[in-house]
């Protein structure tokens, strides 16, 4: 009889890592610190390849990474385009390098506190070491830029575009970018917006043209422009929003 049972009875369906996230988010405690332990290798390997060495629990840099996977478990939305790790890998990665930059920070100011008491002590072995550590943190931010539009490419896709769509599409002139930017902005900001944009993948013309001082006409011109500031003012793109905002306070 429990064979046969066996046989028919349906299996029950594992529940995904986005599903997971969800529920600790909803405030599923156990199932937070389950997450977290289950991901502590994938936590480590990705600082590790950060640090350029082999990280253990112990070192510092190992927490800030802890640190910052919980933190892009609770940032975490599948509506911005990524899966949860790939969203972690780069919140971790980021946030290991800041730390990395404070600690520099901290070594060059002690230095200067320090080197009246070590006036025979050679200063070049602590410039080299300044110039190897700046050389780093640029490689290291070179790399989390690449990343950065590789991520969005594929999100880019989603929507039918592609970054030589939004070169040939781009408003040729600066005020015209800038304009486009703010109806991003005002796009992001309203809740029912932003929800029809993720979810219809297209950008919501008519309800937009009722809440900006643009003509549909404009709107239309820089439809994919727009789109394209918007997914990246949603998402966590650092160094792409770095841009815009450069821009926008021009």
């Amino acid at each position: 009889m429990q064979l046969f049972s066996l046989l028919f009875m349906a299996k029950k369906r594992k529940r995904t890592l986005e599903e997971t996230v969800r529920l600790v988010q909803d405030g599923d405690k156990t199932l937070h610190n389950e997450l977290i332990d289950s991901y502590k290798p994938f936590i480590a390997k990705t600082v590790s390849s950060v640090c350029k060495r082999y990280i253990h629990e112990s070192d510092d840099e190992y927490s800030i990474g802890l640190i910052a996977f919980d933190e892009a478990i609770q940032k975490y939305s599948p509506d911005k385009g990524s899966s949860l790790l790939s969203f972690a890998e780069i919140i971790i990665k980021r946030r290991v390098i800041d730390y990395i930059r404070q600690q520099s920070r901290h070594q060059n100011l002690s230095f200067d506190l320090t080197k009246e008491d070590n006036e025979d002590e050679s200063p070049k072995t602590s410039i080299e070491e300044h110039i190897s550590i700046d050389d780093y943190i640029k490689k290291s931010d070179d790399e989390l830029r690449r990343e950065e539009i590789i991520h969005f490419s594929s999100v880019l896709k989603e929507y039918d575009l592609s970054f030589s769509d939004l070169v040939e599409q781009s408003p040729k002139h600066a005020d015209a970018r800038k304009n486009a930017m703010v109806v991003a902005q005002i796009l992001v900001l309203d809740e029912e917006l932003q929800k029809l944009l993720l979810e219809k993948k297209r950008l919501p013309v008519k309800q937009l043209e009722k809440r900006v001082n643009v003509s549909r006409k404009t709107i239309e011109r820089n439809r994919k422009y727009i789109i394209a500031i918007s997914l990246i003012l949603i998402g966590d793109y650092y160094f792409l929003k770095d841009y815009i905002k450069g821009v926008l306070e021009t």
